[in-house]
């Protein structure tokens, strides 16, 4: 078989063709010094801040500072190998990472590279890991609540999509413990995660990642992992790398949620890159601009209005304090820039409270707005009285005597600390919190003793989902309580009472109990048959005028205890001026007479017999002191 020439030339045109020529321009520059991640390159006159360069031997860095004649850029990875010399490249896009749900249950790095060894990310779009964040006209207010399963949270301080929630407390608090349990109870929601490790050992982010394949969450959830092994410029863009990830779901108009585990770290690896880039560092040697390193991250999180998409994504910050310290330099710069706070005590973790959430200053400014009606409506003023109580507590051991008031304000407090006492890694749907909390603010724990609580709202959580399963999914269904919900959660929490032994149910039926019997008698048997409310509206006239008298008694008594100190303050300044005067007259018998006379120490016998004899001489005593007394005075 032969080939002819026009068979040749016609191969020929064919593949010129389909031949597409595009044309790659790059600028080359050459590295002058390397060390301590930072590569000072000559040339590369038209990068842009934030480029990302190619480096040799597969290794990508970030331009940062851009000088008259040179490029000091961060290397992001390995840079032993690079010397002096050595080419640079110019990429012409800013540093980018994939984005979309193929990423969803991987575990990857801030440049989207896979860590988990489950094979390569089949991404179809890139994002950059820098973006301005959404303007006010395209948001709209925060209506929607992020449920994160634990009842003192849900109950007083919310947190609602789209709004910024900072986590805040010393090592060893619990901080990752509340994210963990807050992306574990999106299970079956319609809530994306992505959970950031800044700064931490791999062991730390192994252990997430299996806690949360185990609960079954790591299917809806992206871990994006910088280790402290790795170099700082990775440790840096790792937030803005997890906060991409999560904007292309809002962008979508979904639900995303994004964990910064911990924005210290950040700041910390942020001020070796300044100082190593021989920028002039400020206070605590941080870079001047290290509050527009985290206020440009976490503006990004919002809530977009119908127009937009209507998607949300929400942040939760975690900053690690030095002794509860949280005036410093960037504990306070992240308060200002969140919407709210959740405190985390260490005096409180170690007294066994779960979480260590101090309820006195930690607060959530979207409020109310962050919860639905139902959970609104039985937590009400249970963030203040707790609050009061921990005060109360704190005060009332150093007082011996409390009234009633203060007295049942300790109690109802005490048992409340432990109703929201919660295990790690359980958390509580919106029914169950809705039930217990209700129960435990309208007095059907009051007669609990404290140690038996946490027993009693295990059983009450278990009564809830076995016997009255459709009271709990009205609950979560309509998501306020009507009459109709509040009367079976009533039956409901008598029953289990019942059941757990306690007489009496709420508070409303075990006070009168105890108040008839210190009430007035009642009336003769002729006039209670005549009419039978009067018996009954004794001991609520008794419990209502009891505390006034106790208080009364006790303002009197410390009325009487004030009197006693004053007389005994100016019986003690006048023996003091009669001492004086004494000393001053030099006479050895007026200093004996100015000294107070001794009780006489006599039987009571020798006191009756003696006593007409004594008044009978008292006139003429007087009548011979009087001379003296008038002598000593011309003296």
């Amino acid at each position: 078989m032969s080939i002819g020439s026009h068979d040749i030339t016609d191969v020929i045109k064919a593949r010129l063709k389909d031949f597409k020529a595009e044309l790659v321009t790059s600028e080359v520059g050459r590295i002058i010094t390397v060390g301590d991640g930072i590569a000072q390159v000559y040339g590369l006159q038209g990068a842009m801040a934030g480029e990302l360069l190619e480096f040799p031997g597969d290794v990508y860095g970030m331009a940062l500072n851009l000088e008259e004649d040179q490029v000091r850029a961060v290397i992001m990875g390995p840079y032993e190998h690079l010397l002096e010399g050595d080419q640079v490249k110019t990429t012409g896009r800013i540093v980018q990472v994939p984005v979309g749900p193929e990423l969803l249950g991987r575990v990857v790095s801030p440049l989207g590279e896979p860590l988990d060894g489950k094979g390569p990310i089949n991404s179809k779009k890139m994002a950059a890991v820098e973006k301005v964040a959404p303007g006010v006209i395209t948001r709209q207010r925060v209506d929607t609540p992020v449920q994160t399963g634990i009842k003192a949270i849900d109950a007083m301080i919310p947190i609602g999509r789209g709004q910024r929630e900072l986590i805040i407390g010393d090592r060893q608090t619990g901080k990752t413990a509340i994210l963990l349990d807050t992306i574990i109870n999106q299970k079956g929601k319609d809530l994306f995660c992505v959970y950031v490790a800044i700064g931490q050992n791999a062991a730390s982010i192994a252990r997430v990642a299996a806690t949360l394949e185990q609960y079954g969450a790591l299917e809806y959830t992206v871990i994006v992992a910088a280790t402290a092994s790795e170099p700082a410029t990775l440790n840096y863009i790792a937030p803005y790398a997890g906060c991409a990830i999560g904007e292309y779901f809002m962008d979508q108009g979904q639900e995303a949620l994004v964990c910064y585990d911990d924005l210290t770290k950040h700041a910390w690896a942020y001020r070796e890159m300044s100082l190593n880039l021989r920028r002039p560092p400020g206070r605590e040697a941080y870079p001047g601009d290290v509050f527009y390193l985290h206020s440009r991250l976490l503006e990004r999180a919002a809530k977009m209005n119908k127009a937009n998409g209507g998607g949300s994504l929400t942040a939760l910050p975690v900053i690690e304090t030095q002794a509860n310290d949280v005036s410093a330099y960037i504990p306070t710069n992240v308060i200002s820039i969140t919407d709210g706070q959740i405190y985390l005590q260490s005096d409180l973790f170690n007294a066994g409270v779960r979480p260590a959430m101090s309820v006195g200053i930690s607060v959530s400014r979207v409020g109310g707005d962050a919860q639905t009606k139902a959970m609104r409506q039985v937590a009400g003023r249970m963030k203040l009285e707790l609050a009061q109580y921990r005060e109360l507590a704190a005060f009332s051991q150093f007082a011996s005597d409390l009234d009633k008031a203060t007295r049942d304000q300790l109690e109802r407090g005490s048992r409340l600390t432990e109703l929201l006492k919660q295990p790690q890694y359980g958390p509580v749907p919106l029914g169950i919190q809705v039930g217990v909390i209700w129960a435990g603010t309208n007095g059907y724990l009051d007669k609990v003793p404290v140690a038996r609580v946490k027993e009693w709202e295990e059983g009450f959580s278990r009564y809830l989902r076995a016997d009255a399963k459709t009271l709990v999914s009205e609950v979560e269904k309509k998501k306020a309580l009507d009459d109709d919900l509040t009367k079976q959660l009533e039956r409901a929490a008598k029953a289990f009472n019942r059941q757990f032994g306690v007489e009496g149910a709420g508070a409303a039926e075990a006070e009168p109990e105890a108040e008839e019997a210190k009430g007035e008698p009642k009336a003769e048997a002729g006039k209670a048959e005549a009419g039978k409310a009067e018996p009954e509206a004794r001991p609520a006239k008794a419990e209502s005028a009891e505390p006034d008298e106790e208080r009364r008694s006790s303002k009197d008594r410390r009325e009487a205890e004030r009197r006693a100190e004053k007389a005994a303050v100016e019986k003690d300044r006048r023996e003091k001026e009669r001492r004086a005067a004494a000393r001053r007259a030099g006479d050895q018998k007026g200093a004996k007479s100015a000294k107070p006379a001794e009780p006489e120490r006599r039987t009571t016998a020798r006191r009756a017999d003696g006593a007409e004899r004594r008044q009978a001489e008292r006139p003429d005593a007087k009548e011979r002191r009087g001379p003296e007394r008038r002598t000593k005075g011309t003296k």
